[in-house]
C-alpha cells in the first residue's frame, strides 16, 4: 500500500495528507485525546451482540450523509459497511460523530469501527488496525475538454490553476510551478475553469467522479493523474485484528459478487473500490 507518493514532483508528504474532505484531517481527539479507553471490540463480542456499531460523520457527501439534508443516512461508506454487516450476519448501527472526535469515540468504545473515508497512513497504522481498502483514488489535473497543452504535472509550470490555499493540492500546484488563483473549493474551481480564467485545477479523483456522476459535464476532462494512490479503509482499535479479518473476508465476498462495484458505480460512475 502506498499513500500518495508522487514521484514526478517529489511531494510525498503533501499527497499523503491530500485525501478528499475529512479523511485528510489530523486525528485530533484520537489516542491520548482524554477519553477513557475501552477494550477493543472482538469478532466474538460483535457476533454475540448481533450489532456492529460504526462511527461516521453523516455530513460528508457522497460518503456519509442524510438525503435531502434530514432524510435517511446514506452514502458510499454507509452502503459498503452495511453490506459488510450483512455478510457478517449482524446489524450495523451508526453513531454520527464530528470528524475531530471520531478517533476519540473509537478509543472510548462508543463504536467498534470507523467508516468515514479514513485514509491509511503510516501514523495511523501505528495506532489503529485497518481493513483492506474499499476506496482507492488518485490526484488528478482537470482542464477544459479542448485543452491539449496540459498532459502532465510538468506542463503546469507557468499555467494558472485554481486551488484552495489551505489544501495540499495548492502545494502540489506551487511545486509544479503554477500560478495559483485562490478559491474556496471545487465548485469555484470548476466555474473559473469553465470561464477560461484558469488553465487547470488539481483535486482528488473522487471529487471529479462525484461531480461528473451528477453533472455530466463534458466541458472538462482529466488531463493527468498521480502515479500513486490513496487508500481508505475501515479503522479499528488495536486488539480488534480478528474483527478486521472478518471484515476483510466480507469485503472479498462483496468484490467477488460485484456488490462493491455496484455501490461504487452508483455514487461515482466508476469502480473506485480497487
Amino acid at each position: 500500500m502506498m499513500t500518495f507518493r508522487l514521484s514526478v514532483l517529489g511531494t510525498a508528504a503533501a499527497l499523503a495528507l491530500a485525501v478528499t474532505g475529512c479523511s485528510a484531517s489530523s486525528d485530533s481527539g484520537g489516542a491520548g485525546g482524554g477519553a477513557t479507553e475501552a477494550a477493543p471490540s472482538t469478532l466474538q463480542e460483535i457476533q454475540e451482540a448481533g450489532v456492529l456499531t460504526v462511527g461516521t460523520e453523516g455530513t460528508y457527501k457522497p460518503f456519509s450523509f442524510h438525503e435531502e439534508g434530514n432524510g435517511d443516512l446514506t452514502g458510499y461508506d454507509v452502503e459498503v459497511i452495511s453490506a459488510v454487516g450483512e455478510k457478517l450476519g449482524v446489524e450495523v448501527e451508526f453513531e454520527e460523530t464530528q470528524w475531530d472526535a471520531i478517533f476519540a469515540g473509537l478509543e472510548a468504545g462508543r463504536f467498534d469501527a470507523i467508516a468515514n473515508q479514513v485514509s491509511i497512513t503510516d501514523d495511523r497504522t501505528e495506532k489503529y488496525v485497518f481493513s483492506d481498502p474499499y476506496t482507492v483514488s488518485k490526484g488528478v489535473i482537470v482542464t477544459s475538454a479542448d485543452n491539449n497543452e496540459i498532459t502532465s504535472f510538468e506542463d503546469l509550470e507557468g499555467k494558472r490553476t485554481a486551488q484552495s490555499l489551505t489544501s495540499n493540492w495548492y502545494k502540489m500546484a506551487k511545486e509544479a510551478g503554477a500560478e495559483v488563483e485562490a478559491v474556496e473549493g471545487w465548485a469555484q474551481s470548476v466555474s473559473l475553469l469553465q470561464q477560461g480564467r484558469v488553465d487547470a485545477t488539481i483535486n482528488d479523483e473522487l471529487t471529479y467522479l462525484d461531480y461528473q456522476n451528477t453533472e455530466k459535464d463534458d466541458s472538462i476532462k482529466v488531463a493527468a493523474e498521480t502515479e500513486e494512490t490513496s487508500e481508505s479503509a475501515v479503522a479499528f482499535k488495536k486488539g480488534s485484528e480478528d474483527l478486521a479479518e472478518a471484515v476483510n473476508d466480507a469485503l472479498d465476498e462483496l468484490r467477488a459478487d460485484g456488490t462493491l462495484a455496484e455501490i461504487s458505480t452508483k455514487y461515482f460512475g466508476a469502480d473506485v473500490s480497487k
